[in-house]
């Protein structure tokens, strides 16, 4: 049976994981793991300790925030009605998209594919998505003639906008996102449906 790490060990990492997804989010992936230690207020030896490489803390923060965002789904499915939890999932998604963009390509670039390693922590956001657009298609509020594949190709084509997440005027670049977006959204809607906020 595996030993459970410390309850001080456990902070420890969960602490480096939420400062380095700050830092990297804020200063870029160059930012040295000393550094991150600093700001976390921990040893350089315990991020390494915890996250051999850097890729692997570039990994343990996108699959954290793939849980959380499969809880998020989850607690839209159970809150609100079909079309709103869809169209507010799909938003978030292509914010979160284009604010871990730098991440998911150091991944890709370092040949690390998320999407397996995802499944093989058993993290299936595809299936949130998924179960949320077929909840929004039997309300009326989605058309019927889309399917995931289609959905998944829309928030790729948001994240392709010219200066979308580029870092050089953020404020610009989310407004755009969320612009297009919204364009998006209208046109998944079912001529049936009502307009979501």
């Amino acid at each position: 049976m595996a030993k459970q790490p410390r309850a001080d060990a456990r902070r420890n990492r969960a602490r480096v994981l939420e400062v380095a997804a700050e830092v990297f989010a804020t200063d870029g992936l160059s930012v040295p793991v000393h550094e991150i230690a600093r700001r976390a207020g921990v040893g350089t030896g315990t991020v390494s300790r915890h996250f051999p490489t850097k890729q692997e803390l570039f990994a343990a923060i996108l699959l954290q925030r793939l849980e959380q965002l499969i809880a998020e789904a989850e607690l839209l499915a159970e809150e609100q009605e079909p079309g709103p939890a869809f169209f507010t999932f799909f938003a978030t998604l292509i914010r979160e998209g284009a604010a871990n963009r730098g991440l998911a390509e150091a991944l890709a670039g370092g040949g690390y594919d998320l999407e397996s390693a995802a499944e093989t922590a058993g993290l299936d956001l595809t299936g949130g998505l998924s179960a949320l657009l077929t909840r929004a298609q039997e309300a009326g509020s989605v058309r019927p003639d889309v399917d995931y594949a289609d959905v998944k190709a829309l928030m790729n084509g948001c994240l392709t906008r010219t200066g979308a997440g580029t870092g050089t005027d953020p404020e610009a670049d989310a407004a755009a996102l969320d612009h297009l977006t919204a364009v998006v959204c209208d046109g998944l809607r079912s001529r049936a449906g009502s307009a979501i906020d």
